[in-house]
């Protein structure tokens, strides 16, 4: 396979942007090699600028829903796009966008439209403390919830470790009240709960992890999490950035039940254009400016073009309702590629929910960041390459969970997995 203007594309971007990409884990620095330069996608598949064909299964991380310029959404982004491009003043796709969300999630009873997860995780964190009048957060060790300094923390010895930062240029004052749980461990949530006794503002928590891998929560934690949350008075804060309406209709809290007070939204509800949202009880979310006394504004928030192409994704998606069709694509392709591994015995572990998988190379399930890292990330590097000479692109991390869209079909799943038995073949045959 021939990616010769690729890696020539690679070098230019070396030359003005750091690192030759705009967001890390573009640069295939954890897989090694040269990053894709891709030129255009259609349904399923992109295509590099060299003419190369791939399956995709990156989905730009979970936003294309539908596929990659559905032509319905395409065509209403183009007739806003002609009556302009951002005025900074309201419009009524606004509304109509947040009425859309509160249709599925009812519990988002004010809204605030922003540009990425980020702002929304924390403009909802800084709510928090506000509305409690407390300072400590809590998140759960190895999830991702944006770059804001408070949240670029890792753990230190133990669950009851302060936030020590992850990251050059945060200073310790920033992360000191930032405190770490391992994730699906009730029992370290209340041990930190009790300890820090009317200090915690928050916990904030991805429901199904997918920034650490796609990980499941355990029967029953998430409800033992709003429990603790509400009996300590700390405000609990769901990160469905990822999950949000591509789990299903909504997000995970619609399968579970489990409320939070406060939600963040993204990717999906874009539709493929820079868009998130916060929401949630609306005595919280009123203390916004210009109603209340804590700040947040965004020149692009809510710009047309991307609540035009939000709009019209939830608008398909309310009328299709292609949940029970992703999962059934995503439970073909983990338990197809689970039982080839049994076959080969290479150790293997996958899962899914609705348009969303993920995949470790270890023997048992992943309930944790600690169990994900000790995965065999040398095994997944020869996975990635593997595939992608086949045509067939992934997420270059161990650590991303994995998508498919609506124009996704079996045919594409059982040319998945035809491509991976090769794979365990030659890896069979290297042994």
């Amino acid at each position: 396979m021939n990616r010769d203007k690729s890696r020539r594309a690679a070098v230019a971007a070396g030359q003005v942007l750091v690192g030759g990409v705009n967001s890390p884990v573009r640069s295939f620095a954890a897989v090694g090699g040269e990053p894709l330069c891709l030129g255009r996608g259609q349904g399923a598949y992109v295509e590099d600028i060299d003419g190369n064909r791939y399956l995709d299964y990156v989905c730009s991380y979970g936003a294309t829903l539908l596929g990659h310029a559905p032509a319905a959404v395409v065509e209403c982004v183009a007739q806003v796009a002609r009556d302009g491009l951002t005025f900074g003043a309201p419009t009524v796709r606004e509304t109509q966008l947040a009425e859309k969300i509160q249709t599925a999630l009812p519990a988002m009873q004010k809204l605030r439209f922003v540009n990425s997860g980020t702002e929304a995780c924390m403009t909802a964190l800084r709510l928090a403390r506000a509305y409690t009048g407390r300072n400590k957060i809590i998140k759960c060790r190895g999830c991702y919830h944006g770059h804001a300094d408070l949240l670029l923390v890792q753990a230190g010895s133990g669950a009851l470790t302060h936030g020590v930062a992850s990251s050059a240029g945060v200073p310790a004052a920033v992360v000191q009240d930032t405190l770490l749980v391992p994730y699906n461990d009730s029992a370290a949530l209340a041990q930190v709960l009790a300890q820090h006794e009317g200090e915690v503002a928050a916990l904030i928590i991805e429901p199904i992890v997918g920034n650490c891998g796609f990980i499941r929560p355990r029967d029953g934690y998430l409800a033992a999490v709003q429990e603790l949350c509400s009996q300590h008075g700390a405000l609990l804060i769901g990160d469905e950035v990822m999950t949000g309406f591509r789990v299903a209709w909504g997000g995970v809290q619609t399968l579970t039940g489990v409320i939070p007070d406060l939600t963040v939204l993204g990717k999906v509800i874009g539709g493929g254009l820079p868009l998130a949202a916060l929401g949630g009880r609306e005595d919280i979310m009123q203390m916004l400016a210009p109603c209340g006394p804590v700040y947040q504004a965004g020149t692009l928030s809510g710009n047309p073009l991307a609540v035009a192409c939000g709009l019209k994704t939830l608008e398909i998606l309310e009328r299709t309702r292609p949940y029970a069709q992703l999962g059934a694509l995503t439970q073909r392709l983990t338990r197809g590629a689970t039982m080839l591994a049994q076959e080969y015995g290479v150790p293997l572990t996958a899962d899914a929910e609705g348009g969303m998988f993920g995949l470790f190379f270890t023997p048992a399930r992943v309930y944790d960041s600690g169990q994900a890292q000790a995965s065999d990330q040398h095994l997944f590097r020869r996975f990635f390459h593997a595939m992608l000479a086949r045509g067939v692109n992934f997420s270059p991390s161990p650590f991303e969970a994995g998508f498919i869209s609506t124009a996704h079909q079996e045919t594409d799943i059982d040319s998945t997995l035809q491509r991976f038995e090769l794979f365990l073949q030659t890896l069979a045959e290297t042994q």
